[in-house]
């Protein structure tokens, strides 16, 4: 039975199958060809059932089998997936994950038969004292020689930061002073939680007033946490006065402003907290100092 005009096409063949390449159009479509007499044309087999291989057309050998078996249809060539990128050397630096900086819980006390070591131990402190106390050199010198990990974030330098509109609170302390002080002292916080968080000790200083609460030590436990151990630096008048005639910059104060501070801080006498008075006291000294107030501290901390 033929074709009727217009019926479908079988699908298309595979290659290497069906009718030979360069078969002519008359072959393929049977029918009155201009000027040639009609002749019965080859009788089409069915269309194949899905899933089998097309029948060659009738009068057309079949070529060889292109698999392994007479009649496999080819599939065509699978997507080769690009091979997985090799394991990067081992001394290669790749993503390290860091644990989120969270509040500093109060230190656990030591057994009792144990001497806390303050030296190996991961801790966050606050050195308190007024301009001139020597502050930043201690706490650097003390962050300098621990047995551990120990970072020293000084208030002072993250305030100056800020470099185009830096509002000095020496020139006078306003909304804008008070704002810019606020926003170190959360930065000093937020890194200390991360830097202990990841196992490095720290020690920041400040200049924190007992009777302002602006300046107090509410906004340093808030954020760092209840485990911070604050420590305050107090030398005599006359010390700080003279170091602070060293100094420079917006860091040195008028002696009236260093007078005024320095008995203000006065105000540390019986709060509890420990107090060093390093008059006679170098760096180094102060610095072994601060270890054995640290080791009473952790044994007992103090209830601020």
């Amino acid at each position: 039975m033929q074709h009727a005009v217009g019926s479908p096409l079988p699908p298309p063949h595979q290659p290497g199958h069906g009718p030979a390449a360069g078969r002519p159009p008359a072959a393929q479509h049977p029918g009155p060809h201009p000027g040639a007499h009609p002749a019965p044309g080859p009788v089409p087999l069915p269309p194949p059932a899905p899933g089998h291989p097309s029948a060659p057309a009738v009068g057309h050998p079949a070529g060889p089998p292109a698999g392994p078996a007479a009649g496999h249809v080819p599939l065509p060539p699978a997507q080769v997936s690009p091979a997985p990128a090799p394991p990067p050397a081992p001394d290669a630096t790749g993503h390290v994950r860091l644990p989120p900086g969270a509040p500093v819980a109060m230190p656990a006390p030591p057994p009792a038969q144990a001497v806390p070591d303050p030296t190996v131990t991961t801790l966050a402190v606050l050195l308190i004292g007024p301009a001139g106390a020597g502050k930043t050199s201690v706490a650097r010198h003390w962050a300098e020689h621990r047995r551990v990990p120990t970072a020293h974030i000084s208030l002072d330098d993250v305030r100056e930061w800020v470099r185009s509109g830096f509002a000095n609170p020496q020139s006078g302390w306003n909304d804008n002073s008070e704002a810019q002080y606020r926003l170190a002292r959360r930065t000093c916080g937020f890194a200390a939680r991360n830097f202990l968080a990841n196992g490095i000790s720290c020690i920041l200083d400040d200049a924190v007033f007992p009777d302002r609460p602006v300046v107090g030590l509410g906004g340093w436990k808030r954020h760092v946490g209840p485990g911070l151990l604050p420590v305050v630096l107090l030398p005599g008048l006359d010390i700080v006065l003279e170091r602070n005639a060293e100094r420079s910059g917006n860091r040195r104060l008028t002696d009236e402003e260093v007078a005024r501070i320095h008995g203000r801080m006065a105000g540390w006498y019986g709060s509890g907290l420990p107090i060093i008075d390093n008059s006679q006291l170098d760096i180094p000294t102060t610095a072994h100092v601060l270890d054995e107030v640290l080791t009473r501290a952790i044994a007992s901390p103090p209830n601020w």
